[in-house]
């Protein structure tokens, strides 16, 4: 079969139909959290309560995301999406009336986390789309798909959270978030209108199921528990680079550098994001894991070392092109371990776990910064590194759940596999799955 391609993918029925509005809806979504703290600020004057209302945001959605992602796979995304992004867009109206009526720190809070809880998870959705389109006879182009997907999220977070400062530097703090909100539910919207992609509600299947899925009992604890870790520790990274690169930039009394760093970083990701996803690799994920990491690792080193903005931006370049394509591995693996009945789950509880560990890591890199310095603060980006480097060795070894042709995975549990005795009575009886 020739290699896989990015046009070929996106001309699969269906393909482009839920993932470009899916993409797009990801924009507002990047936007909304920064929009918010703008906002807050641009009526309070204080950063403190617009961080503190911004935080309630990122929390309430990382508490939250989970949930929703549960009931999307239980009644399926066409019926849980558009109710899930009304509650969004009245949220977001609360918290906009609540700023503009100079409410209360409290009310605003509470506004925040109403907001966060209902912040439509696109990217789970559009990765679970993939699954359920190419698993059926095309899953060795899943890579390139997550990939795409890895590249979408890039794009997302580069154009949103830009888009929105550059309308608040303006004087239009209350724009951007109105955009950020209209972009996310219009997205989302379009992204559920498209019945024919939607992965089949496991409600609709519960006749079949005898066994009910979980994440975190049984055959998925490990894996899950893995890539839980993989994905808190990618979150400890994200978290320490914002702060030590900012810190980095100002020590050397260079502070307009930090836009062309992350510039920087964002734009090497973006390429290498693109052409992981070109090229048909023979080696399987697992085996990528430690090369990512361990590249990222040696990325976070060569850190500690630099002692100039020009330095760091030069470095910046390797450490942004390991991201895209470990975010896209993650899926992949997540995909292959998970049962499908649960698999928006799944991609939700690691989005939750990356923004938790970058909630950690801005108080602690904060904390390393003060004490020791922007150096401080990028050993912490050092030691998420090694962190996802030595559980990327224990990832070599990770059990796979294969996704038969028919839709309802088979698991397998880790380790030696004894022969099973059959009897007279089983011969020509298909076991059923479990």
């Amino acid at each position: 079969m020739p290699s896989a391609n990015y046009r070929s993918l996106l001309r699969t029925p269906g393909a482009a139909a839920f993932f470009l509005p899916a993409s797009f809806g990801r924009v507002g979504v990047a936007m909304t959290g920064l929009g918010i703290v703008w906002l807050v600020h641009s009526r309070t004057g204080t950063f403190a309560t617009a961080g503190l209302v911004g935080g309630a945001f990122a929390v309430s959605e990382a508490l939250a995301a989970p949930q929703l992602a549960r009931l999307v796979d239980r009644f399926g995304q066409t019926r849980v999406l558009p109710p899930a992004l009304l509650g969004h867009a009245v949220a977001v109206a609360v918290l906009v009336s609540l700023v503009t009526a100079g409410a209360c720190d409290a009310l605003l809070v509470a506004g925040g986390a109403l907001a966060g809880a209902g912040a439509p998870q696109l990217g789970a959705m559009s990765a679970a789309r993939w699954a359920a389109l190419l698993r059926p006879g095309r899953a060795a182009e899943l890579p390139t798909a997550f990939a795409l997907e890895s590249v979408s999220n890039a794009v997302g977070y580069l154009v949103g959270p830009a888009s929105v400062s550059a309308l608040a530097a303006a004087g239009h703090a209350l724009t951007g978030t109105v955009l950020a909100a209209s972009v996310s539910v219009t997205g989302g919207l379009v992204l559920a209108a498209q019945r024919g992609s939607a992965p089949a509600p496991a409600a609709d299947g519960a006749a079949h199921i005898h066994e009910k899925p979980s994440l975190f009992r049984g055959e998925s604890l490990v894996p899950m528990g893995l890539l839980m870790g993989l994905n808190l520790a990618i979150g400890v990274f994200f978290g320490a680079m914002q702060v030590s690169v900012t810190a980095f930039v100002m020590a050397h009394g260079a502070p307009g550098a930090a836009a062309p760093v992350f510039a920087v970083s964002n734009c090497s990701g973006l390429l290498a994001g693109w052409l992981y996803g070109l090229r048909r690799w023979r080696a399987a994920p697992p085996v990528h894991l430690p090369a990512a990491t361990g590249a990222l690792l040696l990325g976070t080193l060569l850190l500690l070392t630099v002692d100039s903005p020009v330095g760091l931006g030069v470095v910046v370049v390797l450490t942004g092109a390991t991201v895209p394509p470990l975010l896209a591995l993650f899926s992949v693996l997540t995909e292959s371990v998970v049962h499908q009945s649960v698999l928006t789950q799944a991609f939700s509880w690691l989005g939750s776990a990356s923004a938790a560990g970058s909630a950690v890591a801005a108080a602690l890199s904060g904390w390393a910064v003060d004490s020791l310095g922007p150096r401080g603060g990028f050993a912490v980006a050092a030691a998420a590194a090694a962190a996802l480097t030595l559980q990327s060795l224990a990832g070599l070894r990770l059990p796979r759940t294969p996704q038969p042709a028919g839709g309802t995975p088979v698991t397998r549990r880790p380790g030696r596999r004894r022969p099973r005795r059959r009897s007279a009575a089983d011969a020509g009886t298909p076991s059923r799955p479990r």
